[in-house]
């Protein structure tokens, strides 16, 4: 495998857009009608993608995405340097905090938030 990504069905691509331009601090990689692209690491890109535009490849098969809003489907696990300007810039933006920084038992230090469409995302720091 070259490339991962994984792709967010959002309800609207540009409130979308801002949201995780502001909260990852970074600009896309990609922005145009239908797509806006991350890159979290190399080879790893965080994609976003209107729900209305997916449904007409998978409406067929699955019902459309916009049935499932505000229904966590997914989480973004995101372990970072330091989890605290990620937690303040969510805060900032009025995400729903889901479970706040505790210490977890599996080793690390880490945040929940829902984004706008209530996908889980999560910051966290490894502890040893």
């Amino acid at each position: 495998m070259k490339l991962f990504q994984f792709i967010l069905y959002v309800a609207d691509q540009n409130r979308s857009t801002d949201f995780y331009r502001t909260l990852l601090d970074q600009e896309p990689l990609l922005e145009v009608p239908g797509m806006t692209e991350f890159e979290l690491a190399p080879s790893l890109k965080l994609g976003i993608m209107p729900e209305n535009g997916i449904a007409k490849i998978i409406s067929e098969k699955v019902p459309h995405p916009a049935n499932g809003n505000g229904i966590p489907r997914c989480e973004i696990y995101l372990v970072v340097d330091d989890l605290l300007p990620y937690y303040e810039r969510a805060k900032q933006l009025n995400a729903i905090l889901v479970s706040d920084i505790s210490f977890r038992d599996w080793g690390h230090k880490a945040c929940y938030f829902a984004d706008p469409d209530g996908h889980i995302v999560a910051f966290a720091e490894e502890l040893y």
